[in-house]
C-alpha cells in the first residue's frame, strides 16, 4: 500500500477514490521507518507506509462508512498484542517478498475472520496470511537480487523486530494508489474518527 494521507481523505476528490477498501495496522516507530526506507530502496517508485494487512482490498456493497460501523463493533473487543516479524520469504505465485509474522498471527488471523463477514465479506483470491510486503509487482528478472538485497538489509537491522498492535486503520485506494486512512479503531476502544 502506498502513503496514506492521515486524515485528510477530503483533500481527494471524490472521481479519484476508488471502490477498494482495507483494513491494516501500521507499523510505528524505529522499525516501521526502516521498512518505509526498506520499501523505497526495493522498489524507488513506491510511496509506503508500513503495515500488516488485517482485511487485504476488497470492493465493497456498502458505504464505507456502513462497512466501518461492523469494525467499531468488532475492535472493542480485540487487545491490543505484540506483533512479532521473522523471516524474510516470498509468495511464489505473485513473487512478492514479505516478512513472516512469528508472534501475533493468530491474533491477526483471529480479526480477520471476525471481519471478514457481512459488509466486509469479499473471497480473497488467496488464503490470508499474516504478513509485511517489502516489495512487489517487481519485473521477474529482478526478483532473485531485490530479494537478495531485502535479506541483506533485514540481516543487518539491529532495532527492534516487533511492535504494538494498538489500532487498526480502515483505508481506501484511490486512482493515483494512495491509499486514504478513513476511521481509526483503537484496539479494546471506540473510533477516534
Amino acid at each position: 500500500m502506498g502513503v496514506s494521507l492521515n486524515g485528510s481523505a477530503g483533500a481527494v476528490p471524490v472521481e479519484e477514490r476508488l471502490n477498494v477498501f482495507a483494513l491494516v495496522i501500521y507499523i510505528p516507530g524505529p522499525l516501521g521507518k526502516f521498512l518505509d526506507d526498506l520499501r523505497r530502496e526495493l522498489v524507488p517508485h513506491y510511496n509506503p507506509h508500513a503495515h500488516v494487512s488485517v482485511l487485504p482490498p476488497r470492493p465493497l456493497s456498502v458505504t464505507w462508512q456502513t462497512a466501518s460501523e461492523q469494525v467499531r463493533s468488532l475492535s472493542a473487543s480485540w487487545k491490543p498484542f505484540e506483533v512479532e516479524l521473522t523471516n524474510l520469504d516470498i509468495f511464489r505465485v505473485t513473487e512478492v517478498a514479505y516478512l513472516e509474522v512469528g508472534a501475533g498471527a493468530r491474533e491477526l488471523r483471529r480479526m480477520h475472520e471476525a471481519v471478514n463477514t457481512a459488509a466486509l465479506a469479499f473471497e480473497d483470491p488467496y488464503p490470508y496470511h499474516p504478513h509485511i510486503t517489502l516489495a512487489q509487482e517487481v519485473p521477474h528478472e529482478r526478483v532473485p537480487e531485490t530479494f537478495e538485497l531485502a535479506r541483506r538489509r533485514w540481516n543487518e537491522f539491529t532495532g527492534p523486530r516487533s511492535f504494538q498492535a494498538e489500532c487498526a486503520v480502515f483505508v481506501q485506494n484511490t486512482t493515483r494508489n494512495i491509499w486514504l486512512d478513513l476511521a481509526e479503531f483503537p484496539l479494546g476502544s471506540v473510533a477516534v474518527r
